[in-house]
């Protein structure tokens, strides 16, 4: 099948989502990625609560260097974002596989997922510096807390219902003119352009979630299952693009009701007073 420049570029009516029926994998491959899905997924899932448990529910970085937490915090989109991604990692990782054999295969399937992960740990600097800042707010000033789950709480939803979210959330549905202009990038670190590349969209596409961990509480299990849901659903059902308003106008409630319902806000609330006490 030959495509033209033009309709690599022509916009589609109705982004078709990725996975089953999206066009990326035979049935039968789909099926052995989801099974390789799970093998990795379950792990992380596992390596992430374990630490949950241990850590519980913090404000702040919970006295966490940076190295630390980026370790945790890669665990943790590797176990969040992967079965929303894996259709079309695995349809790239399958191209390779048609290209390449042995050490060279292994090669650049690792320089693609390092791409990808790479841009999930520059977000997760990026979290850090705020979990950080918002920690050192509610502790110097503890009825700070409310209005930065208010803040965090309305920048998700405005996010959530933004253009921005929906360029990035288009692409993640609809991935294949995208994987054809990968297939034009050269040598070197091709591989690891398109693992960059495909992670700044989704990392696009999630960034407003990822924000109400600041209330929610970084390491909220319970808060990391439904985002991942979310995030699972948004891509792969064909309405998808409209849980990702219901969700944004969700945000936007909590965020009205934030400074007043302190169970909202876990990942604030150690540093708060009662309002009884105010």
């Amino acid at each position: 099948m030959r495509f033209t420049r033009a309709s690599v570029l022509a916009p589609a009516r109705s982004p078709a989502p990725t996975g089953a029926g999206g066009g990326l994998l035979p049935t039968r491959e789909l099926v052995a990625a989801w099974f390789l899905v799970v093998l990795i997924a379950v792990p992380a899932w596992a390596l992430t609560i374990g630490q949950a448990r241990d850590m519980g529910v913090e404000p702040g970085t919970m006295g966490m260097a940076l190295p630390l937490f980026l370790l945790l915090w890669v665990t943790m989109m590797a176990a969040m974002m992967l079965p929303s991604m894996a259709p079309v990692a695995i349809t790239w990782v399958r191209g390779i596989g048609r290209q390449s054999s042995g050490r060279n295969r292994a090669a650049r399937t690792v320089e693609f997922l390092g791409g990808y992960l790479t841009v999930w740990t520059v977000f997760g600097v990026l979290a850090y510096a705020a979990l950080a800042l918002t920690g050192d707010l509610v502790a110097d000033h503890p009825t700070a807390g409310r209005w930065i789950g208010f803040t965090a709480f309305l920048l998700a939803g405005l996010y959530q219902l933004g253009p921005l979210k929906y360029v990035c959330l288009r692409h993640c549905r609809d991935p294949m003119s995208h994987l054809m202009r990968y297939a034009g990038f050269r040598p070197p670190a091709r591989d690891l352009r398109v693992g960059v590349h495909h992670g700044t969209y989704c990392v696009g596409c999630c960034a407003g979630l990822m924000v109400v961990l600041i209330p929610l509480g970084v390491m909220n299990v319970a808060a990391m299952a439904g985002l991942a849901v979310v995030i699972f659903v948004e891509k792969l059902w064909s309405r998808g693009p409209l849980l990702a308003r219901v969700v944004g106008l969700a945000f936007l409630v909590l965020a009205v009701l934030s400074p007043f319902q302190d169970w909202l806000l876990p990942g604030l609330q150690d540093s708060m007073p009662s309002m009884d006490g105010m």
